[in-house]
């Protein structure tokens, strides 16, 4: 499959596909607006734990919710693309749920990868990986780089 960008429908067959070749599988999940450095490590980190690494992208009205008014900065589709162009990222997916736990439940990966600034017991759907038969594994480099940061630094440079 050329398009990385697919539906739930279609990561769901893709990921029956890769199972039934002997492939595991890692989950990402994040905002990803203004990609830098530590997201690059992040996935780059996931992707080494197994063989095909998915990324859930927060849709543009889940970073509203999160990270409050004028977020994201780049709107879903483009930040899909982004990712979706990695080598290290076999397939993106959007998700417009709070969290992906009901994405875990739906496609079951091996290993759900979270970011250093969390503990493998603080990543609030540690519930679910486990009880889907997954194990959460903390990746990438110290949590030094931030797209809120990046983003104050460059307000504060116009002003």
């Amino acid at each position: 499959m050329d398009n990385k960008i697919l539906t739930r429908e279609q990561l769901k067959r893709l990921v029956e596909q890769w199972r039934n070749a002997g492939e595991k599988i890692t989950l990402a999940n994040g905002c990803f607006d203004v990609l830098h450095v530590g997201h690059i490590r992040y996935l780059q980190a996931a992707k080494k734990l197994a063989g095909k690494l998915i990324v859930a992208l927060n849709s543009d009205e889940s970073v509203r919710s999160l990270k409050g008014d004028g977020r994201p900065l780049i709107p879903e589709n483009e930040r899909a693309e982004i990712l979706a162009a990695l080598s290290d990222v076999d397939a993106v997916v959007t998700f417009t749920e709070p969290d992906v736990r009901q994405l875990i439940r739906e496609i079951r990966p091996d290993i759900q990868a979270k970011g250093t600034d969390y503990t493998a017991e603080s990543v609030p759907e540690r519930d679910v990986v486990i009880e889907c038969g997954g194990r959460v594994e903390i990746a990438g480099d110290p949590k030094d780089h931030s797209a809120t940061e990046i983003i104050r630094r460059m307000e504060q440079k116009r002003s």
